[in-house]
């Protein structure tokens, strides 16, 4: 069972992607966190990039109500949501595979590194806003060098979704909360 540490900081990425509010997630959600996502990048519809970033995201719709939609109506509330977390300990290669997915979609110059500003965009694309996040990144960035690693990376987002220790620099992938 996730503690209250983990439902909150879940609560605000879930707050973040029900664009319409609804206190739901719906499929209209993850279109238009796609529409955000392609649109910091000015991806064209039928582009490589544009598809590529759309497979992703409706690919996660995919799975979220697959594993979380307890009533089979296409809304996945905060609670079902909390069901899959509970089983994200468990689920190594679907948490790694979802870290290289947002770290390939996050890491815009293909350079293999995640840089502020790139860090910066995802941000904004999750929750609209990228205010802090310089502060945030800095917390992220633990070997100091302005950068994140694939490996880095990985691990800070497995930990974000797993863990449960509010001091830990996974806690900011989404920047403050």
């Amino acid at each position: 069972m996730a503690s209250e540490f983990q439902r909150r900081k879940v609560a605000a990425v879930f707050e973040a992607m029900d664009a319409d509010g609804s206190g739901y997630l719906e499929e209209s959600d993850f279109e238009t966190l796609t529409e955000r996502w392609v649109g910091i990048r000015e991806w064209q519809p039928g582009s490589a990039e544009y598809e590529r970033m759309r497979a992703i995201m409706m690919g996660w719709w995919s799975a979220v109500t697959t594993l979380s939609d307890a009533g089979q109506d296409g809304k996945v509330s905060l609670d079902e949501l909390m069901t899959v977390v509970d089983q994200l300990p468990a689920m190594d290669d679907a948490v790694y595979a979802t870290a290289d997915a947002m770290f390939d979609a996050i890491d815009q110059n293909g350079d293999d590194r995640i840089a502020l500003a790139e860090h910066k965009q995802v941000v904004y694309a999750w929750k609209g806003s990228a205010d802090g996040i310089e502060d945030a990144f800095e917390k992220l960035d633990l070997d100091g060098d302005g950068q994140l690693s694939r490996t880095e990376f990985r691990d800070l987002w497995a930990d974000f979704w797993r863990g449960d220790d509010p001091k830990s620099p996974s806690q900011w992938v989404f920047g403050r909360y």
